[in-house]
Order: structure tokens, then C-alpha cells, then sequence
């Protein structure tokens, strides 16, 4: 067994866990248009769901509004409704085949709601991370019962996994305070 491979696969999906987060975090209104706002949005078209980036141009032209411009008019009022029924509280406006998103202020009410969407992101994050040490733990365990490592290597491995997990832990909780200050922020 190989550890250096172990530590750099942990270190490897920690960093794809993390960034699974921030993608997810992107999809989170924080008071400004964003264009990621949109991502987690599938529509139906075509024959199969497909996401709002493959069928339209999405932009920002001003601070609070989105421009969502569908590149074949038929799959408009479809993507409209993928936008209305998305659960994010958006109206959508069409005219042919540009659709506009006003994005309102938020209250502090439904910041406080994005604010628990976002701790659920997160901790979701955690559990993905602890599954992947568990994992990584198990297979150093599997080495010394193949008698490939000893005992005493078994623990300083473990050890060291372990600080590396514990980092990108306090890594995904610095990224889930920033989103939540982003979010409160008026």
C-alpha cells in the first residue's frame, strides 16, 4: 500500500468536495443578479431535461436583473416555466424569446431562508467529506489486516489523514461564514 497515494486521492476529493459547494453556493441569491443563480435549473426539451445554459444565453445587464435569451424561441415558454416552478421566487417576463428576471430586494426574512438552504449545503459538504475519510480510513485498516502495513504505520497514517480532513473541514466552514455574511449583507 501506497500511502502518498491515499493522501493525495484525500486531498484530491476534499478539493472536488469543496468546490461541489461553491457551485452549489453560486446557485444562492445573496441580493445581486448572478447568472449562476439560474444553473440548478433543468428544462424540458428536446426529449430530455436539459440545463438553462444549454438552451439560452444568460446574462446580467443590470445589478438586479437577469436576461435569459433562448436561442430557439419554441423552447421559451418552457424554459419560463422550469424558471417559475425552480423555487427561487422568480417572475419571469417574456418577449419572444428574451426572458427577464427582476430580482426584488430580499427581506430579512427570506435572506434568513437562503441562510439555512446554505448551512444545508454545507453540511452536506461535511457528510460527503467524513464519508470519503471513512473510507480512505478503512482501506488503511484493510492494509494491516493484508499484513501490508504495521500497526504503528496504521496510526501515523491515520493521524495524518486526519489533519488533512480536519483542514478542508475548517476549509467548507470559512466558505459556508463567507457565503452566510454575503447573504446577510444588505
Amino acid at each position: 500500500m501506497d500511502y502518498a497515494i491515499i493522501k493525495a486521492e484525500a486531498e484530491q476529493k476534499a478539493l472536488a468536495t469543496i468546490e461541489v459547494l461553491k457551485g452549489e453556493y453560486n446557485g444562492l441569491r445573496t441580493g445581486r443578479a448572478s447568472v449562476h443563480l439560474l444553473d440548478g435549473v433543468r428544462v424540458p426539451a428536446y426529449g430530455a431535461e436539459m440545463p438553462i445554459d444549454q438552451l439560452a444565453t444568460v446574462s446580467t445587464p443590470e445589478a438586479q436583473v437577469i436576461s435569459v435569451s433562448v436561442w430557439d424561441i419554441s423552447n421559451a415558454a418552457a424554459v419560463e416555466k422550469a424558471i417559475r416552478e425552480s423555487g427561487l421566487g422568480l417572475n419571469p417576463m417574456t418577449a419572444g424569446g428574451v426572458i427577464r428576471l427582476n430580482l426584488p430586494p430580499l427581506t430579512e426574512e427570506r435572506r434568513k431562508e437562503i441562510v439555512k438552504v446554505a448551512k444545508k449545503y454545507a453540511e452536506e459538504a461535511q457528510i460527503a467529506l467524513r464519508n470519503v475519510r471513512q473510507d480512505l480510513m478503512q482501506r488503511i485498516k484493510r492494509a494491516v489486516t493484508d499484513k501490508e502495513i504495521s500497526e504503528d504505520d496504521q496510526k501515523r497514517f491515520s493521524e495524518d489523514l486526519q489533519k488533512v480532513f480536519d483542514a478542508k473541514s475548517d476549509d467548507i466552514d470559512a466558505v459556508a461564514k463567507q457565503k452566510e455574511s454575503d447573504i446577510m449583507s444588505v
